[in-house]
């Protein structure tokens, strides 16, 4: 799925296509892979998209990649952690550019993440940037536009209920939501994975030539990348219903059953994942909480499923 295999190198821009640039930000983890994908998009009026982490040295390398006489337009987030929107306001500061995004960090989220969060679950993931506000709302189906490009926002919660991906005529950033390297993580209440799934489909829908991802290389045949995430969260939910009809057993428990090849340290990353199948799975009547929905209780299949 992926055109590179070795890491680009931070701070320095390079072209992926006419008009676009990619600039990695300097840093790597088991979360973010090489790091965030910093795109620049135009030669005059240019919109920097995924600003990233709050690292000044990454700030400094955005300035210096663009072009001479060239002016920052747009920032855009496509979503609220804070390896893609802490640096949006440092930059908007810097150059006088607006920033837009779907929204504050909770923006998005379903009723059933509301509830969730409201009892206090919090955490998992990359980390909610929750300062984060732009400056002017993208609604789903919004264009933003000059005279050498125009990206359409298309609300795609799962990851996160503020994410947005931006389609550039038949290609499309894709931030978080579709990735080559890694399926993305759902880690409620931030992430949906009911919400995951519908976007995906919503995605698979329409003729994509190409994405470019949040993290790691572009995309190249992103029908059958979808295809493989869709097919990857459905075998997914089997293994946990196989595991649940053996008996009750928690988010935690489910994942250290399932996920064999997982380092110790991204379990915790595996039983949210876990959650979100889960939580998913109530919805759909399959399972049941056996006392309340939360991270830490027991789940059983339900008498019908």
């Amino acid at each position: 799925m992926a055109a590179e295999e070795n890491p680009p190198v931070p701070g320095h821009a390079e072209m992926l296509a006419p008009g676009l640039r990619r600039l990695l930000a300097p840093n790597p983890s088991p979360m973010t892979f090489w790091g965030t994908n910093t795109y620049l998009l135009g030669e005059r009026e240019v919109a920097v998209i995924d600003p990233g982490p709050d690292d000044p040295a990454h700030l400094e390398a955005i300035l210096r990649a663009l072009p001479a006489g060239s002016t920052l337009s747009h920032i855009i987030v496509t979503h609220a952690h804070l390896d893609h929107s802490p640096l949006a306001r440092p930059l908007s500061e810097a150059t006088g550019a607006k920033v837009y995004a779907f929204g504050p960090a909770s923006a998005g989220r379903s009723a059933v993440m509301t509830a969730l969060a409201e009892t206090g679950l919090t955490g998992g993931g990359e980390g909610i940037d929750r300062d984060f506000m732009p400056d002017e709302v993208l609604r789903d189906g919004d264009s933003l536009s000059t005279r050498e490009w125009q990206l359409t926002a298309l609300h795609t919660p799962g990851h996160m209920g503020n994410h947005i991906c931006l389609a550039w005529g038949d290609a499309l950033f894709s931030g978080d939501h579709v990735m080559g390297w890694a399926s993305s993580l759902v880690s409620p209440p931030d992430g949906d994975l009911t919400d995951f799934m519908a976007s995906c489909a919503r995605l698979a829908a329409r003729p994509w030539s190409r994405f470019y991802p949040g993290h790691g290389a572009p995309v190249e045949d992103p029908s059958a990348r979808l295809d493989w995430l869709i097919t990857h969260r459905r075998a997914r939910e089997a293994e946990i219903l196989a595991a649940l009809a053996r008996g009750p057993s928690t988010a935690q428990a489910l994942a250290r059953q399932i996920y064999h090849d997982v380092p110790p340290a991204l379990l915790p990353a595996a039983a949210r994942n876990v959650f979100a199948h889960l939580v998913d799975l109530t919805g759909k009547n399959r399972v049941t909480p056996v006392s309340t929905l939360s991270f830490a209780g027991d789940f059983a299949l339900s008498p019908t499923s």
